[in-house]
């Protein structure tokens, strides 16, 4: 028996005690120990195929563009078709499972921001455990920006099966980390900091020893709503990443509105390529989702801005940022910012370098 076998075995045997335990007040910390358990056997499980039990997982994708999106779902729910009218791609399309058994990639244009999306074989049940390319799969979306979940109009319970195979394989849609910071000390056994009572310290404490802790300092900085949070922030292999869902192939009902306002009140995009309705939906969730704004820049204060070539950064992103961008030791012959647009209280306010940026912001730095 492979050291793979045993640890899928391992991991068999620790599920089954998870499921055949009734969870209650008295077994909650039973139940966190076994599943810090678990995440650690899974954690070993990847670890082990990455380095060489599976041999070759990935799939070698070159990064292009601003950001990189990718299209998962079920085999033949039109990600193919979509791309195609997207981009400038060649992805096949056909109506059986599995047509594209590569990575197909294409350059999507929005605002001005070139966008790679990336047509992945359709992932299936079981894609955790390396069932359907899943493996080489997830390894494309752990390495991408955004992720779009894919079904057509008849398959929409797939939803759910999809989400539950990528959070087994440690991604996180969103959502942001715990704030929790986990300290390793060299004596001192495990101290646990919780102002906000969120578990049992006992509990806390068996199950940051299950994942490898001797001796450390926990802190959690906020209230951790449940064990899977808490092991979340235990664990470096987790992956924050937007997301959203799209529903394809709407042609195929008759009486579509009741439906299309349903899937536009739990945020997700109906589109249909056949009908060419839902298309220009899709970019602009895609665009939010991303959340990346433009920013222009000014080689003279009262100059006339080149609004052909935007600066692309994360809208949580601040001037000094942008400063790093463009180069780090511009940062030391500047003082100044001045910021036009939507934003600015009035046009050419000076601003300190903290100052968030903005979609369409102007900015000059100077001394």
């Amino acid at each position: 028996m492979t050291k793979e076998e045993i640890v899928k075995m391992k991991i068999s045997r620790v599920e089954k005690e998870i499921r055949d335990t009734p969870y209650d007040k008295s077994s909650e910390h039973h139940h966190g120990v076994l599943k810090a358990k678990l995440s650690k056997l899974k954690d070993e499980l990847e670890s082990g195929a990455t380095k060489g039990g599976g041999g070759g997982i990935g799939y070698a994708i070159k990064h292009s563009g601003d950001a990189s999106v990718v299209l998962v779902g079920l085999p033949s729910v039109g990600k193919s078709t979509l791309l195609n009218e997207l981009t400038n791609a060649e992805s096949k399309v056909g109506n059986y499972d599995f047509t594209t058994l590569g990575v197909v990639p294409g350059m999507m244009e929005y605002n001005g921001v070139k966008i790679q999306l990336l047509d992945l074989p359709g992932i299936v049940e079981g894609a955790a455990g390396n069932k359907g390319f899943g493996r080489k799969v997830i390894s494309v979306i752990r390495a991408s920006d955004m992720v779009v979940l894919m079904t057509d109009v008849k398959r929409l319970n797939w939803f759910e099966v999809v989400e539950k195979e990528l959070y087994k394989a440690g991604m996180r849609f969103n959502t942001r980390p715990p704030k929790m910071e986990v300290k390793r000390t060299d004596k001192g056994s495990i101290q646990v900091i919780d102002p906000y009572k969120s578990f049992d310290k006992e509990m806390v404490i068996d199950v940051v020893k299950e994942m490898g802790f001797g001796n450390a300092i926990v802190h959690l900085s906020e209230k951790i709503e449940n064990v899977d949070r808490l092991i979340d922030g235990l664990v470096k292999s987790r992956k924050y990443m937007p997301m959203i869902k799209v529903v394809t192939k709407m042609d195929m009902v008759s009486n579509k509105r009741k439906l299309v306002s349903e899937f536009q009140n739990k945020r997700i995009v109906p589109v249909s390529v056949e009908e060419q309705t839902g298309v220009e939906d899709f970019k602009k969730a895609v665009w939010e989702g991303l959340g990346l704004v433009r920013v222009y820049l000014k080689r003279e204060r009262n100059g006339v801005v080149d609004r052909k070539n935007p600066l692309i950064v994360k809208s949580e992103a601040n001037l000094d940022k942008v400063l790093q961008r463009i180069s780090n030791e511009m940062r030391d012959d500047v003082s100044r910012a001045y910021i036009w647009g939507s934003g600015a209280r009035f046009p050419g306010q000076e601003v300190s370098f903290k100052t968030k940026v903005f979609d369409e912001m102007e900015v000059w730095f100077g001394r």
